[in-house]
């Protein structure tokens, strides 16, 4: 099929053609079209003009609109879901998750308002709160869920009466474009627009005078960029950045079953979550059976093409990342022991064997950076409190977990903790009612609940005196 733009309600071809990858063969299995700044300026200029038009809908309309939208990406399940295992690598099932996820997030705030709020009522008079839409918002994501993420800001910045030009990564930008393809017959046109780049058109999109919120996910290097290029104009911005999450295990749990639940929550989608489980960290008197419950796990993980089925683990979705790893895991070598893994897997693509790594250094990059990808660090503590000190010596703060058999000491130990959320004896849950987003440099605003709809909107105050 022939991947579009999406401009002004139209599906139109690029300036050029964008190679995409197979990262499961490492070669081009599709081309999709590539924007020039010519095409991103009219894109724009198509939301600007849908604005007014938009905005003055009832939410209730718009909400009609999404919900309609998120029937048609039902209705498309099947193929989006191989177009994005395709792109992406991660299993087909994975797959087949992230599009209903997308889905039901369309449909959840396809249901929400922002009401006008009385603050104050006296006799003296009234104070309201009215939330108004920003105007044209830039949605710009990453490409470990394309699908997923876009279904957020769409959700969250549509339904309050934005409209939107959304830029995917280079590396996965087929999903989107089918997105488009979808939404142009139900969006008015201008409402919602796809542009794609080669890596080139970001800063022209951020920077523009007319873009009046920019919402991020990726990387906190790239995300301290667009904040600067924000800075010009004080466009709002949400950013979602990196996380180096860790795992608290305490002394009270069944190593089995928290290995397992531990494993997984590190590998999904081949570790490339922002919300992964990244470092684990065990009491001395359990590490060594950690330990060699997770190498276990690893060495019996499923690597493979995420389109066979058995697959639990894809590859790295582009060739810059999967280096990246096998870096940090080359690193490890020299300073821990590797207990399962290092190394990549000997086939076309961008495999890498599922990597456990014991006896590191808390300066190890496997234990500072965010690796993103299927390569964890285990390490051991002595004290509650030296686990938490460790824990927090991070620029990241964006989630993280600890395990135990007496959900009491969890919640003490998570309120100490320096992230935006921590779970006990769960893995990542992300609640389409619960506010979510990082502390330090793993990002600024919150995406999904009431507060993430409030990050679209303009806060008004209304103050009306009862007798003039």
């Amino acid at each position: 099929m022939a991947f579009r733009l999406l401009i002004d309600g139209k599906l139109v071809e690029g300036a050029s053609r964008l190679d995409v990858i197979n990262p499961a063969s490492g070669t081009v299995f599709e081309t999709c079209a590539c924007a020039d700044e010519v095409q991103l300026k009219q894109a724009i200029a198509a939301a600007k003009r849908a604005f007014p038009g938009w905005a003055s809908l009832t939410q209730a309309a718009r909400g009609d609109c999404l919900d309609r939208l998120a029937d048609a990406v039902q209705a498309r399940l099947d193929e989006m879901s191989s177009l994005l295992t395709g792109e992406q690598g991660k299993p087909l099932n994975q797959s087949k998750g992230e599009i209903a996820m997308a889905v039901a997030t369309l449909r959840y705030f396809a249901t929400q308002d922002l009401p006008l709020q009385t603050i104050k009522d006296t006799e003296e008079g009234r104070v309201l709160e009215q939330r108004t839409p920003l105007g044209v918002v830039a949605a710009i994501t990453p490409w470990n869920y394309p699908v997923y993420l876009l279904a957020v800001k769409v959700a969250l910045g549509l339904v309050v009466g934005n409209t939107m030009v959304a830029k995917p990564a280079p590396s996965t930008p087929l999903t989107t474009s089918l997105f488009g393809e979808v939404a142009a017959d139900i969006l008015p046109p201008g409402v919602f627009n796809v542009i794609i780049d080669a890596n080139d058109l970001g800063s022209k999109l951020t920077t523009h005078p007319d873009v009046a919120k920019i919402s991020f996910t990726g990387s906190t290097s790239t995300g301290k960029r667009v904040m600067e290029s924000a800075a010009d104009t004080l466009k709002r911005v949400t950013l979602e950045l990196g996380g180096n999450d860790a795992a608290i295990i305490l002394d009270d749990v069944d190593v089995a079953e928290v290995a397992r639940k531990v494993f997984t929550a590190a590998t999904v989608n081949a570790g490339q979550i922002c919300l992964a489980t990244k470092r684990i960290y065990a009491p001395r008197s359990l590490y060594d059976a950690l330990c060699d419950e997770l190498a276990t796990l690893a060495q019996k993980a499923v690597v493979d093409d995420g389109l066979k089925q058995g697959t639990q683990i894809g590859p790295v979705q582009n060739k810059q990342q999967y280096e990246k790893v096998l870096d940090i895991i080359e690193e490890a070598k020299t300073l821990g022991t590797v207990i399962a893994g290092g190394h990549a897997l000997d086939r076309p693509g961008y495999f890498i064997a599922p990597t456990v790594v014991r006896d590191l250094p808390d300066s190890a990059r496997l234990v500072r950076e965010e690796q993103f990808g299927p390569a964890i660090p285990v390490l051991a503590y002595d004290s509650v409190d030296e686990v938490i000190e460790r824990v927090n010596d991070s620029e990241y703060g964006l989630g993280g977990t600890i395990w135990t058999a007496a959900t009491d000491r969890g919640l003490e130990i998570a309120m100490r903790i320096q992230s935006g959320t921590i779970w006990v004896n769960k893995p990542v849950e992300l609640p389409f009612d619960i506010p979510l987003g990082g502390a330090k440099q793993s990002g600024i605003g919150r995406e999904l609940g009431i507060d993430g709809m409030k990050e679209f909107t303009q806060g008004k105050i209304i103050n009306v005196a009862r007798h003039s």
